[in-house]
This record gives structure tokens, sequence and C-alpha cells, in this order.
């Protein structure tokens, strides 16, 4: 029996995906279990135990979460304190003074509380300048007062230590939180110097108090899950995703769980990379459809798109992370009407209670009630036919809040629930290909997620992309992307060597000292200097610009040469370069510990095309290449051989997804046994 078993984990909002890997043979298994938000360790376990009880043989566990995420947005985090220079105390409460987009002209828009209120920050005597030369010592006694007042007078449990330019030295940051650890070891104690060294003191507060304030729970629930493993005889390596791609392992996670609060759709991104790269497709938008909301990136020249800032709850947070569109559509979106007009989302009906045909005491119509009435899904065989659905309530329930205002029947409204939904999918499909300049054409829609499969196929159809590839498992993808996880790690530091007026020599030297941390970094997480890569970044912008634009470099620096490619990076994204001197704002390294990749099995090409098999089922589903309901052919999708062709209407069932071809479009399971879908004209 192979010995070299991974098992991966992924949480999604309604539902748990948990998938083993052969790494011997490429053989897989998969499972769901009902997402547990109150305690998500026992829905993780359910995952894992209906895989297998023992993990004895189990070389690697590695696990996405939202747990960092949810905390914030539920606002359930530790009570968190900051301290930071004197005369600075509001940095954090004032941030940007700006209003946020989608409340621009909202005149009545309220900031919502803060995660730390003025009354849990102190202010500290002690000053570096810009360059961290010191001004002003630090006050220690000072410390000493402010974490008295913040731990004993207010019971914080964790506290941010945020100072002025300590991303040039860190030395009062770090005294600080030494005199803090001494007095109260039992508080967590989060400095931005430790968790990023870039400038603008906002964001830099920002992501740390981020940090702190879902630091205890993040690493109880990690001490717990390790537990809960090891009872089950798990020896084996325990990752977690990372939101910048990469896994990190859980001890480094504990130290460092701002970089995992969007490592959910992490798995997916690379998933699609190994995708992009295997089916020599590399430019891709994966669409990554859950159960509360829509992930759309970019992968160009098989690499997903990452940005170094992301937001949570308007909140900036100075990261890596996959360039992610994130909406609220996804399967458990309500639908409802509002001011006469149908919406649908951004509010989830979630795991709990889930939408009407769950039988968990949803009482509003979702997109998934929408797919059930338009019979996209067999109530007797979802999840594999553990889980029966109701197609009665779900039908009642539209009629009733949908279809009676609209003046439809339940099945007219059901497809306008999804002409809604699809709306909102290629707003975002446009906004990463169009708005920056993309041809929507020139690229595959890679679907994956419990309802992307439903879904993809109608969005590519109406924006005209090149093809809709459906993977094996596709409800399971993320989890089954983490498998391929290398262990990775990021540093940064802000730089603003201006090219041709100063010496390249000082930028070399940094990459020197980051990549030295990254060896160390990684060689803590096992792994070994033969599987470590490095690979060097600059973040470059026209002097007096406020937003940079990234270019990887190699070992040597030339300057005519960096110019003239950000010249062309600037030019590609907003048609034009400039005269002006560029400086160098960040220098970045990645570090990154090559793991071994799960393998495909692609079959030969036959000398004849294989015989279709017979359809399992035929049943009447809604066709939006005719606007009416037509008899679908229903396969199963493990019946399909590799090179079968054949065209919709059809559905193809895997139990946990259903992925459905219109009238006008055509598929062949490619020699992997991934769907592609392509258009082929008016529907016949």
């Amino acid at each position: 029996m192979s010995t070299d078993y991974r098992i991966a984990v992924d949480i999604g909002g309604t539902f748990v995906d948990a998938v083993e890997l052969d790494m011997a043979t490429g053989a897989f298994r998969f499972e769901k279990a009902p997402t547990t938000p109150a305690a998500p360790a026992e829905g993780v376990l359910d995952a894992v135990g209906r895989l297998r009880e023992s993990l004895s043989d189990v070389s690697m566990f590695i696990h996405g979460t939202t747990l960092g995420l949810n905390a914030v947005l539920e606002r359930r985090g530790a009570k968190t304190g900051i301290i930071t220079n004197d005369g600075f105390r509001d940095i954090f409460l004032v941030g940007r003074g700006n209003v946020p987009d989608a409340h621009m002209y909202d005149f009545q828009y309220q900031r919502p509380e803060s995660l730390v209120p003025r009354r849990r920050i102190a202010g500290v005597v002690g000053r570096l300048d810009y360059k961290g030369r010191e001004i002003t010592p630090l006050d220690e006694d000072g410390v000493l007062e402010a974490a008295r007042l913040l731990v004993e007078d207010h019971g914080v449990e964790a506290i941010a230590v945020a100072y002025l330019f300590s991303f040039r030295n860190p030395a009062h940051e770090q005294r600080a939180a030494e005199i803090i650890r001494a007095l109260y070891p039992q508080v967590k104690v989060s400095v931005s110097s430790d968790i990023t060294r870039e400038h603008r003191e906002y964001e830099r507060t920002s992501t740390t108090v981020l940090d702190a304030y879902i630091r205890p729970i993040f690493e109880r629930y990690i001490d717990e899950l390790r537990a809960a493993l090891t009872s089950r005889d798990f020896k084996g390596r325990f990752a977690i995703m990372r939101s910048g791609g990469g896994a990190m392992s859980a001890q480094a996670a504990k130290t460092s769980p701002t970089q995992t609060v969007l490592s959910g759709p992490a798995g997916g991104l690379v998933g699609g990379a190994l995708i992009a790269e295997i089916l020599e497709r590399p430019d891709l938008v994966t669409f990554d459809v859950g159960g509360t909301s829509l992930d759309v990136c970019l992968i160009e020249g098989t690499v997903p798109q990452v940005a170094h800032e992301a937001a949570l709850e308007n909140l900036p947070l100075l990261i890596p992370t996959y360039d992610i569109r994130t909406i609220g559509a996804g399967g458990g979106s309500i639908a409802a009407m509002e001011a006469g007009l149908l919406k649908v989302g951004p509010r989830s009906a979630s795991a709990v209670p889930g939408p009407i045909c769950y039988r968990r005491g949803g009482t509003e119509p979702t997109v998934t009630d929408a797919a059930l009435v338009l019979g996209y899904m067999d109530p007797e065989s979802f999840l594999g036919g553990r889980m029966t659905l109701d197609a009665d309530g779900a039908r009642a329930g539209i009629e009733a809040q949908i279809a009676g205002p609209l003046g439809l029947d339940e099945t007219q409204a059901a497809a306008r629930i999804y002409d809604v939904m699809v709306a909102k999918n290629i707003g975002a499909v446009r906004q990463l290909t169009v708005e920056r300049g993309r041809d929507p054409a020139d690229f595959s829609l890679l679907a994956f997620g419990g309802a992307g499969p439903l879904i993809a196929p109608l969005v590519a159809r109406e924006m005209g992309l090149a093809e809709c590839i459906v993977p094996l498992l596709p409800s399971g993808f993320s989890a089954w992307g983490m498998l391929g996880a290398d262990i990775v790690d990021d540093f940064a530091q802000t730089d603003l060597t201006v090219l041709g007026q100063g010496d390249l020599s000082t930028v070399a030297d940094k990459f020197k000292g980051m990549e030295a941390e990254a060896a160390a970094s990684l060689e803590a997480q096992g792994v070994g200097a033969g599987d470590a890569l490095m690979e060097r970044q600059l973040e470059l912008r026209y002097l007096g610009q406020e937003h940079a634009l990234t270019l990887t470099v190699g070992a040597t620096l030339d300057e005519a040469d960096l110019t003239a490619r950000f010249a062309d990076a600037h030019r590609a994204l907003y048609g034009h370069a400039m005269e002006s001197p560029v400086q160098v704002l960040t220098t970045r390294v990645r570090g990154i510990g090559r793991t071994r990749k799960p393998t495909m099995v692609k079959a030969d090409a036959p000398a004849t095309s294989p015989a279709m098999p017979a359809p399992t089922a035929t049943r009447p589903a809604y066709c939006f290449a005719r606007r009416e309901m037509v008899d679908f052919a229903v396969y199963a999708r493990d019946t399909l051989p590799a090179f079968a062709a054949f065209h919709g209407p059809a559905l193809v069932d895997e139990g946990t997804s259903v992925t459905v071809i219109h009238s006008d479009q055509a598929v062949e399971v490619n020699a992997y046994g991934h769907l592609v879908i392509t258009q082929e004209g008016d529907a016949a």
C-alpha cells in the first residue's frame, strides 16, 4: 500500500471540501461535509473522516481557511489595543478619510465602528526620522505604562505595535515588544516591522491591527485542529494556504495569520496554473462559484496575477494576494424584490439556514433554488444521494416572492434570477479583461466550485469567450489545487532609490539580505536548500506617482534596461510613457520551496472516436439559447470516456456539481477527462 497520501481541505461558505490524493498513482477521492461556522474544526474533521479514519499514511495535510476573514467580517476577533508614537494615536481611526467607492453618493454613509476604539490606543514618546535615525529615544517607562493601561484597565488580549518609519529602523518597535512580552506573556503582540517593512503608516498600522485582532482565535483553531489530527495518527506535514499562493507551515501561519485571510480561493488559482500549463492554455479566467461568492482571477502566461495590497471591510492589508475580484454572487445568493427590481446577492443564505431546498429553515429563494426549478439539478441525487432537495419548497418560494410580484410563472422567474446572476458575473470578468485592455475572446474560462459549472457555460456564451473548461472534480477543485502548492514566503522592503540618482548596489544588497531571510524561513519549514528557489521583483513608479508597477528582475540590475522595461509596462497598461525619472519603490523577494505536484493521467488518443454512453436519463430543463424548457440528455460524468464528443442540450451530473450545456454548445472530453465546451452557433 502506498504511504504517500496527501489530504487537502477547503472551507467554503456552505460546504467543506476534502480531497485525498495518492501521490504514487495520481488517483484521488473526494468528500464534502456541511460547513460548521460556530465550530469550524468540526466540519473539517467530518469531511476528513469520510475519507479515512486513520491518518497514519498521510504525509501532508494542507488547509485553506477563511477563519481570519470571517473573524473580521463578523467582528468576533480578539479585544485589541494599539501602541504607537505619542501624538499619532489617531492614525488608525482617521485612515485616509475617504468614503468607499460603493458609498460615494450615499450622503448618509457612516463608517463602521472601529476594530479598536480610541480609548484602547496609547501613544508613547520616541521618534525616528524618515531615514530611520533616532530623534527622540524610546520612553521605556512609557511603554510599561501603556501596556499596563491596555491590559489591566481595558482587558486587551492582543496589542499591535506600530511606530512611524519602523520600516527603516525597527529598533523602537522591537524593544517595545520585548517589554510588553516580558510583562504580560499571555498577551499576543503583533509588531509592524515583523509583518511588513513597507511605507504608508496607515496601511502598515491597519495590517498590524488585523494581525493582532485575528491572531488569538487563529492560534486556538490551529492548535485544536492539530490535536484532533494527531489523535487520528497524523504525523506528516501540516500546512496552511497563503492568500498570495503557495503554502506555509501551520507553525509559521500562527505567527503570521494575516497571510491566510484570503487563502480560501488561493487553492483554485494554484490548480488553475497547473491546468494552464498542462493543457497549454496559458491565458485563463478562473471562475470559482461557491455557496456565497464568485471569485474571478486572470492567469496570463500560466501565472496568476498577484497584487500586494488587499482590503478587509475597507481596511487595507499589506500582504501579497492573488488579484481576485470577489462579488456576492454564489449558489446561496438570495434573490429578492427591492423597490420593484429583482436583486440577486450580495446577501447569502450561507450554510445556515441555506437555500429553501436544503430543508434547514431557509425561507428566501436563492440561485440554488432557481437551478432546481430550472431542471438543472436532480433533487434525489444531490451530493451523491446523501441529501434530498425540496423541489416543491423551492418552487413555492420563488413563486410567492419573485414570480408573483413580476407577473411571471415560477420557471420564468427562475430564469430571471439566472439573468441577473449572469449579468453580475459578466461584470466581474469584464473588470479583469476589458477594463485592463484585454480581449475576453483571447481567454478560456475555467469553471469550478460547486455552482461554477451550472453558470460558467452561459457566461462564456454571453461573452464570446474562446471556450469553457470544466476540470475533473470541479466542486473540490480548490482543494485539489492546494495539493500542488509550493512552500512560499514573501519579503519586502521600501527602498525609494531614483534610477540614475543613486547606487543600485544598495538595492542589490537589500535583495541579498531578504534572500537570506527567505532561505532561513524555508529551511525552518522543512525545505532543503536544493528545493529552494528565489524570485526577485522591483516595484517601480515615475517619481511623484502614488502607485507602482511590478517587474521581475534577475541577478544583475541595469538602470537603462529597468527604465525601458518600466516604460513598456506603463505604456501597455495606461497607453503612454513619460520622461520623468523612475523610482524604485519596493524591493521584493519570494522564496519558493518546490514540492511534488499532483499528476494527471493522460489517455492515449484512440484510432476512432469512442462511443458515447447512453444518457442515464432525459429530463426537461431550461435552455437559455431557446429561452424555453426542452429535453436535456443527462450523463454521469464518470461514464464519459476521453475524446468523447457530444452536443447540447445536455447535463453532466457528478453528484456534487452539474455542468449545463445549452442547445447551441458542443462538448469534447479531452485527454485528461476535462470537459471543453465551445459555441456552435444558433440553437437548433
